[in-house]
């Protein structure tokens, strides 16, 4: 069974909306992210503190090679996965890619009140969001079999969207 897999920005909903995707399909719901803190054993801000950005992406893509060799999962990527070419490799050869586009404003809404978000720490929120949009939107375009907004919409529309789009 192939897997479905989700990316976008922090804050567009990979998350959520991944989770309502599993349920309906039945397949197992997998967040990289959480697996990374759960491996590790310590939050992403922390892995950012200690190994730097570098090492965390380190993480990240032996994360999901591993994640990749299963079938049959919805996969919810962080919003940097796909800055590594071999991720968008993993990711394209292991499933269905959907990318679930947002509005800055949304992703500011949904960012701000939370404190696990490394790239978000001593900065200007809304300017680096515009810079991570400048630097990863074209990826996540060429990278997705599939583009839905998910910006302000609920969520069950968002799932049934993809869910036309994609074979169970």
């Amino acid at each position: 069974m192939q897997n479905l897999i989700l990316i976008g920005p922090m804050g567009s909903g990979k998350t959520t909306v991944g989770k309502q995707l599993a349920a309906r399909t039945r397949m197992d719901f997998v967040d990289s992210d959480h697996m990374i803190e759960d491996r590790c054993g310590v939050s992403i801000s922390t892995i950012f503190d200690i190994e730097g950005e570098d090492g965390f992406r380190k993480r990240e893509t032996k994360m999901l090679a591993e994640l990749c060799e299963r079938s049959g999962i919805v996969l919810a990527t962080g919003g940097g996965a796909i800055t590594s070419e071999e991720n968008r490799i993993l990711l394209r050869k292991s499933g269905y890619v959907v990318y679930l586009k947002t509005t800055i404003e949304t992703q500011l809404a949904r960012t701000q009140k939370n404190q696990n978000r490394p790239l978000l720490e001593n900065v200007d929120v809304k300017d680096k969001l515009h810079e991570l949009m400048e630097e990863r939107g074209s990826l996540y375009e060429q990278e997705a079999d599939l583009i839905v907004m998910s910006g302000d919409r609920v969520v069950s529309k968002v799932v049934e969207e993809i869910l036309q789009s994609f074979d169970v």
